[in-house]
């Protein structure tokens, strides 16, 4: 008989991860390993963790985001997988995140620096600098009356403009608001 592979539970305090959505076929065999007191349940293998559950984002000490399928699925209920060494350290005071932002679905997400992405153009932060930009930039893409006070012929162009600079540099967002004026 193969002997069950488990993880060390403090193995994933203060970590970041993104999970790819996934099918619940992908279970077929597995054995629950860890139920949490919220309900989420974890399966280990030699390869990662798959994680079943309705919530995602913030966990107690950990930062854990999940993918969704394409189309999206509409179970509240997701699973996850993510390979092992997709777990990264995380701490609030180093500088260990970047932005990407997808114009065509007008959406902004955060990664680590130690994604294998990462190719050392958008500016590190810290949690707190990463989660305020976020804020930002997700009013950019949702609201126009900021747009009022500025000339421009095309919305989008005018967006991506700041957006960019807010990912691309350390300047504030009035700097860059001042700048394009």
């Amino acid at each position: 008989m193969e002997k069950i592979f488990r993880p060390n539970p403090n193995s994933f305090k203060n970590t970041f991860c993104v999970f790819q959505e996934v099918s619940l076929i992908s279970l077929k065999g597995l054995v629950v390993q860890y139920q949490s007191k919220a309900g989420s349940s974890y399966y280990y293998s030699k390869s990662g963790m798959y994680r079943l559950s309705n919530h995602w984002g913030r966990l107690a000490n950990s930062k854990w985001r999940l993918e969704p399928l394409e189309p999206e699925s509409e179970s509240k209920i997701k699973l996850g997988f993510a390979p092992w060494e997709n777990f990264y350290y995380d701490n609030p005071v180093d500088e260990l995140y970047y932005l990407e932002a997808n114009y065509l679905k007008q959406t902004v997400n955060y990664q680590h620096k130690n994604n294998s992405n990462y190719d050392n153009k958008a500016i590190l932060r810290t949690s707190f600098e990463t989660t305020k930009r976020i804020k930002q930039i997700r009013n950019l893409f949702a609201l126009t009356s900021w747009a009022k006070y500025f000339e421009y012929d095309d919305l989008d162009i005018l967006r991506k403009k700041i957006i960019e600079e807010l990912i691309f540099t350390r300047r504030t967002l009035d700097e860059i608001k001042r700048e394009i004026v």
